[in-house]
């Protein structure tokens, strides 16, 4: 991967969601660059490749992957791969980003982002198949922290140990969920704050962002609620510490219209801003 220090600075954006598609060419100037679920895109009907075509002329996009099962021990579907790799290509970003987690197993598709242990077999695991990748998409890759309902057995090392091992032997930058670092930490009993202390932070090129949501005891990541006050005191302090070079909000259910989710794109660039991430 390039350094960090190579890769552009992009701002504050926004995950694509259909109903802001006409709010967001009227918004042009709130929005530093949109994130798109590169999953929606594949195989796209008329009229959904043009609503591609005109958010790449009109913004940066970044192309956020789902099902490329990177910690599969079977490897990566050639053929899912193929369509990641065409979208990257017509979107011509500085980096893409995948799940650091597996949606397949034993040829059965999970159905959703399933957490590796953390152990060397995975990490091996993840290598190989970022390997794979890079020989169809050249362009830089960035691996997302995920939540898990439970701790994994028979883990060899740390979650942050683990980071470290999978930025070494991949050259991956991370993109750092700062909600679902926030939902871990709120469900198995850790400080967020020791964590980064863990992490690789210098490896962090780009955060997500967005209100968690309770239910019952537990903390989800419904990406439907408004980010609240600890989520903003996790992503003050990863913009003080680490490299970001973008950061995105993300709204999937209970989608409120664009000018009420723009206040927060403004808090996190002004963040941002204090901590001379971008201009």
């Amino acid at each position: 991967m390039k350094t960090q220090a190579a890769l552009p600075s992009l701002g504050v954006g926004l995950g694509f969601r259909a109903p802001h598609f006409t709010d967001l060419f009227l918004q042009r100037s709130e929005v530093d660059f949109l994130e798109v679920t590169a999953d929606h895109f594949f195989d796209a009907p008329p009229e959904k490749a043009e609503q591609f075509e005109l958010l790449r002329d009109h913004f940066t996009v970044i192309p956020h992957g789902l099902n490329l099962s990177l910690g599969s021990a079977e490897g990566i579907d050639a053929n899912y791969l193929e369509k990641f790799a065409s979208l990257v290509t017509q979107a011509n970003p500085p980096w893409w980003s995948e799940h650091l987690a597996f949606t397949k197993a034993g040829g059965i598709e999970i159905g959703h982002l399933t957490p590796l242990p953390f152990t060397s077999e995975a990490i091996d695991a993840v290598a190989k198949n970022v390997r794979t990748a890079r020989q169809t998409i050249p362009i830089p890759l960035i691996l997302e922290n995920i939540t898990y309902t439970i701790s994994l057995p028979g883990q060899e090392m740390t979650e942050g140990e683990f980071l470290h091992h999978v930025v070494n032997e991949t050259g991956c930058g991370l993109l750092l969920d700062v909600t679902n670092l926030f939902i871990n930490s709120a469900n198995h009993g850790f400080d967020p704050r020791h964590w980064l202390d863990d992490a690789p932070l210098d490896a962090v090129a780009q955060l997500h962002f967005v209100g968690a949501q309770r239910a019952g005891d537990r903390w989800i990541d419904s990406h439907a609620r408004p980010v609240g006050p600890d989520i903003w005191g996790l992503l003050d302090e990863v913009l003080e510490r680490a490299p970001v070079r973008g950061a995105i909000l993300e709204r999937d259910e209970d989608i409120p219209p664009l000018g009420e989710v723009l206040p927060e794109l403004r808090r996190a660039r002004e963040i941002g801003r204090r901590h001379q991430r971008w201009a």
